[in-house]
């Protein structure tokens, strides 16, 4: 770590009849195996509304929409309509991957001195409760897009589901009210997120139901006028206004003019499998495609767990040296994606790492040379960690046909900066804070810009065929979740329940390597300070991952937490007995 000051982690129904209908009470389980389809959420409500759509015909994509939809509503700390993620859609008839990139963008008033004050940085916590950390929210845009362009179905079918959650509510549980306390502080600077959430200034308990019509009324306006509704118009006025009551500064232009962006998926190979991921401004793609070709290298199947799991650390700790130092927003920074891909590259790399010992702080590598590139770039110098909020939510989807999607989407920290549209019920981001506050940094705040992000939503394949889906919420520690299951799974052979639930170990170039709480202390932690690793004095639950694996037998394994942010929901559409 430099030695600037760290800022502190921040940690994170179609309609009732017809739910009635298809969808009999279940008992909630984070594994579930069938056919015809699938869906993993951290959210029931969610998952039900997935299944529901692919009951009613509906593809993947229309089914993830359909339970994002709904996840804005039962988990509105983590995403909705006030901000923004990225989506990888596998099409299966044309056996294609492609990505929607929908990142909040920065509005035209950003300059690099936004987050600055006679030279110095804002207070980190200020600035996320305020105006100044929202970013233009793109999921309205990007779930328009997937829906124009690969579903099947219109807003007005795949918002029903969480039109109908939003209105008649549900039941608040534990981890709900438990976010809600954490936030009390935030959410009583804002008059319409203090009546949605809180009772006499303290967070609504455990056990009562939750309507929350203005939320519903938006959806409605949604499913009737469509996509230029949110960025034009009454609700586009809304948005603004709340933004520029709490200190930003945001026009009606920087709404109706936001665009996503369709992007190619990287893509990179381990051990048999090839591996989508998302690219630039996600920086998730990248970071665990040159951990893995680090990995690549050794043998790690022979090797004591241990020995492995320190190896993972040592890779994934070079690999947030260079993400750190180079990747950022690819319409501003010319960021060197092919050499940081390249299998030579890591090789490179790999000679750094002493399989005996924990290095303390690894440098940003060269990757220019590895790339044909004629010109002569400047080298930036690693730039020092920064914090990401953690709390964001993944899912995934599969369909009958075979597509599958693979989403990460968020507002940011829980409850995002805290601002509830008045009229509308819904968060807006603080997506901004992910712009390093002061320079020279390739991520540093611009006009138009869209923050760098860790969101790494993944498709495998092997020969040629799905394999599995896998992402996770965790701001940083994305990166790390993803390369860890994927590091489990191929590599120590767990199956993927036992992948997802395993101990999440978390190496992001800093001071200490992020565990979570009762692995100190446990035979496997003692095993790895035999290196010289060591670990944080705060430990916290790290990320809340989902995943898909397509099985050769031709069904569908859907795998949510098992014991993370309150169990997940893994739901199929025939179950295989």
């Amino acid at each position: 770590m430099t030695t600037s000051t760290l800022r502190p982690a921040r940690t994170i129904l179609v309609s009732s009849i017809l739910i009635a209908l298809v969808l009999p009470a279940m008992a909630k389980t984070p594994v579930a195996t069938g056919t015809g389809g699938a869906v993993a959420t951290i959210s029931e409500p969610a998952s039900q509304a997935a299944i529901a759509i692919l009951n009613k015909g509906g593809n993947a994509v229309d089914a993830a929409v359909a339970a994002a939809a709904t996840l804005g509503v039962t988990d509105p700390f983590s995403c909705g309509i006030g901000g923004g993620g990225f989506m990888v859609i596998y099409l299966a008839k044309e056996k294609r991957v492609i990505t929607i990139d929908h990142r909040e963008t920065a509005p035209a008033s950003f300059t690099p001195t936004v987050f600055l004050k006679d030279g110095k940085e804002l207070d980190f916590e200020q600035v996320v409760a305020s105006g100044r950390s929202v970013g233009v929210p793109g999921t309205v845009r990007g779930w328009h897009e997937a829906l124009d362009r690969y579903g099947s179905m219109s807003f007005k079918q795949v918002l029903a589901p969480a039109i109908s959650v939003a209105t008649q509510g549900f039941k608040v549980n534990e981890n709900f009210a438990r976010l809600v306390q954490g936030n009390e502080a935030k959410f009583a600077k804002f008059p319409a997120t203090a009546a949605l959430y809180l009772r006499n200034g303290k967070a609504i308990p455990a056990g009562v139901t939750l309507r929350n019509q203005d939320l519903a009324k938006a959806y409605r306006e949604l499913a009737a006028g469509g996509v230029k509704v949110f960025y034009t118009g009454k609700m586009a006025r809304a948005v603004a206004d709340a933004v520029n009551a709490n200190g930003g500064n945001m026009s009606l232009a920087d709404l109706s003019n936001y665009e996503a962006r369709l992007r190619q998926p990287v893509h990179s190979t381990y051990r048999g499998y090839d591996l989508y991921g998302m690219p630039l401004p996600s920086s998730g793609g990248v970071a665990v495609a040159e951990a893995l070709n680090i990995l690549e290298g050794y043998d790690l199947k022979s090797l004591p767990r241990a020995k492995a799991e320190h190896l993972y650390l040592e890779a994934s700790r070079l690999a947030f040296a260079d993400r750190n130092a180079y990747l950022a927003d690819p319409e501003y920074v010319d960021a060197p994606v092919a050499g940081l891909l390249s299998k030579d590259y890591a090789a490179r790399r790999r000679e750094l790492i002493n399989p005996e010992q924990a290095s303390v702080q690894a440098p940003a590598g060269d990757p220019y040379p590895f790339q044909n590139d004629v010109s002569v770039p400047l080298r930036p110098n690693a730039n020092k960690l920064l914090a990401e909020g953690a709390h964001t939510t993944h899912l995934t989807v599969s369909d009958k046909d075979g597509n599958i999607v693979s989403y990460t989407y968020t507002i940011e920290s829980w409850g995002g900066s805290g601002i509830v549209v008045p009229g509308y019920g819904f968060l807006l981001n603080n997506e901004m804070t992910d712009f390093d506050f002061s320079g020279p940094a390739p991520n540093v705040p611009e006009a138009g810009k869209r923050p760098r992000s860790s969101m790494s939503p993944t498709i495998a394949f092997k020969d040629g065929k799905p394999a599995f889906s896998i992402g996770s919420p965790g701001g940083a520690t994305i990166i790390t979740t993803v390369l860890q299951t994927i590091f489990n799974y191929v590599d120590l052979g767990m199956s993927m329940p036992d992948a997802v639930n395993a101990p999440r170990l978390s190496e992001r170039n800093g001071m200490a390597t992020d565990v979570e709480p009762g692995f100190a202390g446990s035979a496997q932690a003692q095993a790895l300070e035999k290196t010289g690793q060591h670990w944080s004095n705060t430990p916290e639950e790290i990320g809340a991952a989902n995943a898909l694996v397509f099985n050769p037998d031709g069904t569908v394994t859907a795998v949510s937490e098992g014991r993370r942010h309150g169990v997940g929901s893994a739901l199929v559409r025939k179950s295989a007995h």
